[in-house]
């Protein structure tokens, strides 16, 4: 018997085979994990559904925790237009989980009635065609008969060896983006690598696994260098792997490495055209050179399903941001922080953002919600502790910068802002030492334009004004790009009035300006620009 598969709930109507949420004939961005929790709720009619089932049926084989349904459970919500604290929809039951609000109608079964009676004409219609209509019915059955007697033989395809089962269930667990799932992911990839120490698919999945350490999970560099060691192993047998010089590209990106991550990713993608991970992460490369028009159009030039970039989205709002369409970013910024509360980088990009517009108490707002996710990040106990310093609390911006230095202790700006803002003042000597540190790092070309920036905070505490503005120029002219965090931001506030300051924000509002009419021109602009001249 076939399952039913149209539900109306209330004023919803649910088509669970196409997998289409409607209301008034207009369709509901249902999709996803959100669609397949609705349609689970569904299935249970007006019972309550408990966690442990919830998790069984939706999102099995992962594995959740509670918090993760309660959080899919807000999304939903929203997408509907419900109210958590008066549902229509979807009700919360106090430790146990939810259950619809109302019985689900089933649209699809219609009630069997009497059979319909059958005109005198009809019957005269039956007496003449039908032993026509038999018989050819015969004949094609027959030559159906024949077909299937001399119907090629089709190959049977053979059952997934034991090391490709363990293979994708580990591409399956690193693609969910939780720091759990990435360790199952490794351990999974060990596995395979165990019985055949030398298979390519293994170590490049590894090799990503690790670097996901660092640059999502606050792991020590140390495992980038493992990442990296993957990946050449891979490329001393094929070199043409298109796969393992994006691996040895994420290596050099996580560790900081610009220039080598963004020669690793082009490789990659002009090996395979179609890899769009390798091609919207050189685009965030291109957009920390100060390349915005061509970052924002590389990212909208993808070949495959955007959904499995977990971090397009916050890109193409950051460069709409960085380019001056604020209206259009923002949009894109509360979307993306609304439906992706398990997304690191949407949960630091929205509060990010407010604190750029100036808008410091709907910031700090932002900024909380992002810290109840269980998204730890460097960057939102930096931006608490601006945040803190703008209202004057320099004990809380203080004990925010120490909170970022315990979540990455490798990471140099955490431990620059922890010692600049310590109860204690630093010592000359550990100024100059920091100082040092950061210019040999420039000088050999690693590091990113904006690394410049914590070189001339080192240089403002060490008194050194002139030093401070020659390394904010020399910034601006490496492509750093962001006037409005050099205009907002407390750390270089004393140089805030120096006419050097002034002329590098004008030099980067000009640059600026020349990308933006080169996107307001172009016939691949996204749809929110297009008819729009501001």
């Amino acid at each position: 018997m076939n399952q039913p598969s149209r539900y109306r709930l209330l004023d919803l109507q649910i088509d669970l085979a196409r997998q289409q949420v409607s209301r008034d004939a207009a369709l509901l961005d249902v999709q996803g994990l959100s669609f397949r929790l609705l349609a689970c709720l569904l299935r249970h009619g007006h019972a309550v559904v408990d966690f442990d089932q919830l998790i069984a049926q939706v999102w099995a084989p992962a594995v959740v925790n509670e918090e993760t349904v309660t959080q899919r459970v807000k999304l939903l919500r929203q997408v509907l237009g419900d109210d958590g604290r008066r549902p229509r929809y979807i009700r919360s039951v106090r430790g146990r989980g939810y259950q619809l609000c109302e019985p689900p109608q089933l649209l699809d079964e219609s009630s069997p009635g009497d059979a319909p009676q059958v005109a005198p004409d009809a019957w005269r219609w039956r007496r003449r065609y039908l032993p026509t209509a038999l018989a050819a019915l015969l004949l094609l059955l027959g030559i159906c008969g024949a077909w299937w007697l001399h119907k090629p033989v089709m190959p049977v395809v053979a059952a997934p060896s034991a090391s490709q089962e363990l293979l994708q269930r580990a591409a399956y667990y690193a693609s969910i983006g939780q720091r759990d799932n990435n360790e199952r992911a490794i351990g999974l990839y060990r596995q395979v690598l165990a019985s055949a120490p030398h298979n390519q698919a293994a170590q490049i999945g590894l090799s990503r696994a690790h670097s996901a350490r660092v640059c999502l999970y606050n792991f020590p560099y140390e495992d980038t260098m493992t990442a990296q060691k993957l990946a050449e192993s891979v490329l001393q047998a094929a070199p043409g792997s298109a796969p393992a010089w994006s691996a040895l590209a994420y290596a050099h990106d996580c560790r900081g490495e610009l220039q080598a991550a963004l020669d690793a990713y082009q490789r990659a993608y002009s090996l395979d055209p179609d890899d769009d991970r390798s091609r919207t992460s050189a685009a965030y490369l291109s957009q920390e050179q100060g390349r915005l028009s061509d970052a924002l159009h590389a990212n909208l030039d993808i070949r495959g399903n955007p959904e499995k970039l977990h971090f397009r989205e916050v890109q193409i709002a950051r460069e709409l941001d960085l380019l001056g369409f604020s209206e259009a970013a923002e949009q894109r910024f509360r979307r993306s922080f609304q439906l992706n509360p398990d997304n690191v980088f949407s949960n630091i990009a929205w509060p990010q953002h407010l604190f750029l517009q100036g808008r410091y108490a709907e910031a700090q707002v932002a900024l909380d919600q992002a810290l109840t996710r269980y998204t730890p990040h460097v960057d939102l106990y930096l931006l608490a502790g601006q945040l803190a310093l703008l209202r004057g609390d320099r004990n809380a911006a203080s004990e925010n910068f120490r909170k970022a230095v315990q979540l990455r202790p490798q990471m140099s700006l955490p431990t620059t802002l922890a010692g600049l803002y310590n109860n204690t003042p630093p010592t000359s000597q550990w100024l100059d030492r920091r100082i040092e540190a950061i210019r040999v790092q420039l000088n050999a070309g690693a590091g990113y334009p904006a690394d410049r920036l914590e070189l001339a905070m080192l240089q403002l505490a060490r008194h050194d004004r002139q030093a401070a503005l020659a390394t904010i120029t020399d910034a601006v002219k490496a492509g750093y790009s962001d006037r409005a965090y050099l205009q907002t931001t407390p750390l270089l506030q004393p140089l805030a009035s120096e006419p050097a300051y002034a002329s590098a924000i004008d030099t980067i509002s000009r640059r600026v300006a020349e990308q933006r009419q080169q996107v307001l021109a172009a016939d691949w602009r996204p749809a929110e620009l297009r008819g729009s001249t501001f």
